[in-house]
């Protein structure tokens, strides 16, 4: 079984969040997207801190997809150095994994 991963990307609005979670599920590059509405992110960009209301996208998916994955995000998000990142899934119910790799692309 391949590694699986959580992977988080934030957006900026509802709207783009959703865009890009059925851009990803469209293509199986995600077996789950749950979209976070209302999240407050503090940051520094080009030399100020900026202070905006995102949606975060959390993306349960293989580690095997990333690389494809993340060049998905980029093709259709507005932004210019988009949040993708991804955290190690160090457990879970086995029928849950099992799920996600069923639902991925295959190699």
């Amino acid at each position: 079984m391949d590694e699986k991963i959580l992977v988080l990307i934030t957006a900026g609005s509802e709207e783009e969040a959703e865009k890009i979670a059925k851009g990803l599920l469209d293509e199986r590059l995600v077996a789950c997207v749950n979209l976070i509405g209302g999240i407050r992110s503090l940051y520094r960009w080009k030399g100020e801190v900026c202070d905006d209301r995102e949606t975060l996208l959390m993306c349960k998916t293989e580690r095997r997809l990333f690389a494809r994955l993340s060049k998905k995000v980029k093709s259709i998000h507005s932004y210019e150095v988009p949040e993708i990142i991804a955290l190690s899934l160090v457990e879970g119910w086995l029928p849950y994994l099992s799920w996600i790799e069923q639902e991925t692309a295959p190699d």
